[in-house]
């Protein structure tokens, strides 16, 4: 998942919005770095990533891509269900996205402390309402392109929008039926955090 479901799926109190971007950014053990509700939501987003990767599902949508792009195809498809979620927003959540994503940006402008690279990013993300932009499948490109150029081999992304255009039915139905799932398993774990404190 990308940064969008990671936000929608790690509990809306600012420290957990926080934490649900920091899992892109802060790596290495956590204990006592963070305070104890910021921490529990990066681990939450790290819990997200590993139940999403190891999901037959998920392993079924990535061979849908060529053989080629396998190694790659885990970046597209994150991406892919971020436009997702934007683009059916209105079924999986209550708040309007524009609410929502002006939520967070609201969360990130009041933090002084961001992990680095999120504290470059955290401007233009706002500026250019990065979350909310992704209901245009067009703009995945610009995503795609972004991230190609932090690989080491940027060349793996090449052509991805392609494969997009041709597999886009198939993979919005995957995320159809495997995001309720990852929704149940993200609250559960909020839930379970909730009891113990």
């Amino acid at each position: 998942m990308n940064y969008l479901a990671h936000l929608h799926l790690g509990g809306q109190r600012p420290a957990q919005l926080l934490g649900s971007l920091y899992g892109d950014f802060v790596k290495g053990p956590l204990p006592g770095r963070f305070p104890a509700e910021l921490e529990a939501a990066i681990q939450l987003h790290r819990s997200i990533d590993t139940f999403t990767d190891a999901h037959p599902l998920i392993k079924d949508a990535i061979a849908r891509f060529p053989a080629p792009r396998r190694r790659f195809a885990g970046i597209v498809l994150d991406v892919f269900f971020d436009h997702c979620l934007a683009r059916d927003w209105a079924q999986y959540a209550q708040q309007p996205l524009d609410e929502f994503t002006a939520q967070v940006y609201r969360v990130l402008a009041a933090e002084p402390a961001l992990p680095e690279r999120l504290a470059m990013i955290a401007p233009r993300m706002a500026a250019h309402d990065w979350l909310g932009s992704y209901r245009e499948f067009e703009i995945l490109e610009q995503v795609l392109g972004g991230i190609s150029r932090r690989l080491s081999r940027p060349e793996g992304l090449a052509g991805a929008m392609q494969e997009l255009q041709a597999l886009y039915q198939p993979l919005s139905a995957d995320f159809a039926e495997f995001y309720p799932i990852l929704q149940d398993f993200a609250q559960a774990a909020l839930a379970e955090r909730g009891s113990r404190t």
